[in-house]
């Protein structure tokens, strides 16, 4: 209750501010699924929070200082809609940034999604979020690092007024937390129906996790489809991923299919084997408005040797077996 209290005034403070100040935006997505998983012969029927969208609340908004500058601040934070609770660890634990931006790009302080998995999402139908998403199957290979999201981090983006060419990079300071110490870049090419881009991430101390990967898509108007070549190192371990994936539009949504596979190799058989795996997915999103859509998803994973990569929310998966299902949700931003 304590916390709910606390909760509410820190909004309630950000609204007061925000009657005074057009810039000050408070924004969220609810996004709810009926999702059926099964695996090993069990199955799970569950009401899920992000089967399309990330469920989230924030607050953010910019001020003009002069001088063609502007100052601006975002605070994000994970919603458990299914549950109605929010993010235990980290209450701002999507996105808690302060920036700076003018002729020369935009610099970012705070934490923030890493440029590398911008990358990724930027070319997967799903953004990596729900049963379909790509990276399921993507590994740091025992590493213990993050792809995602860092504290502690610098970002800098490059101005957007460059003829389509576009790029970004960051730096984790990791602040005693050697897991949390890490760097990526990226440069890509978007204009017209043409988006290519490539990416390189670098985490930890002593013997470092890697990643790096390319992707590219082309808007035919009837579909656009795309591919991304990815690799996970970390010492003897290499992982190597590639996705192919179709969007197109139907009626007043549109329909998407992904299918990712995953090799590994390493020092042992056993690593080898627990990274390999095949992720089928497809899925259909229907707007109902500019703010809200019905979808649905279904996806199927099969592993090989000792993997037991699973589908979200799926039972225990027996080493080298499969797991699938399938959901129905609504999702509403604001």
């Amino acid at each position: 209750m304590k916390k709910s209290i606390v909760a509410l005034a820190v909004l309630g403070s950000f609204a007061s501010v925000a009657s005074a100040q057009s810039s000050v935006t408070l924004f969220g997505v609810i996004d709810v699924a009926a999702r059926y998983t099964k695996a090993n012969g069990q199955t799970l029927k569950s009401l899920a929070t992000d089967g399309n969208t990330s469920s989230r609340l924030g607050v953010r908004g910019e001020e003009a200082v002069g001088g063609g500058l502007k100052a601006g601040f975002w605070l994000e934070g994970a919603v458990n809609a299914d549950a109605g609770t929010a993010d235990t660890s980290k209450f701002w634990g999507r996105r808690a940034t302060v920036s700076l931006a003018g002729e020369f790009g935009e610099v970012r302080l705070g934490r923030n999604k890493s440029v590398a998995q911008l990358h990724i999402e930027a070319f997967d139908p799903t953004s990596t979020t729900g049963l379909g998403k790509a990276n399921q199957l993507y590994s740091t290979l025992g590493s213990g690092v993050s792809v995602a999201r860092f504290d502690n981090m610098v970002s800098y983006s490059l101005p957007g007024n460059l003829g389509g060419f576009y790029g970004a990079a960051d730096v984790a300071a990791g602040e005693g937390n050697n897991a949390g110490k890490a760097f990526s870049g990226r440069a890509g090419y978007a204009a017209g129906p043409l988006h290519v881009s490539a990416a390189f991430l670098q985490a930890g101390v002593g013997t470092k996790y890697k990643l790096s990967s390319f992707g590219g898509s082309y808007d035919l108007g009837v579909a656009k489809p795309s591919l991304t070549f990815s690799t996970n190192k970390f010492g003897a371990a290499k992982q190597t991923i590639i996705t192919a994936a179709v969007t197109a539009p139907l009626g007043a949504g549109n329909v998407w299919a992904s299918w990712t596979k995953a090799d590994a190799n390493g020092a042992a058989e056993t690593l080898k084997a627990a990274y390999d795996a095949t992720h089928l997915s497809a899925g259909y999103i229907h707007n109902l408005s500019k703010r809200t859509a019905l979808y649905t998803t279904v996806s199927k994973i099969e592993n090989k040797g000792a993997g037991k990569i699973g589908v979200l929310n799926t039972p225990t998966v027996a080493a080298g077996g499969g797991s699938g299902g399938f959901d129905v949700g609504v999702r509403h931003s604001f």
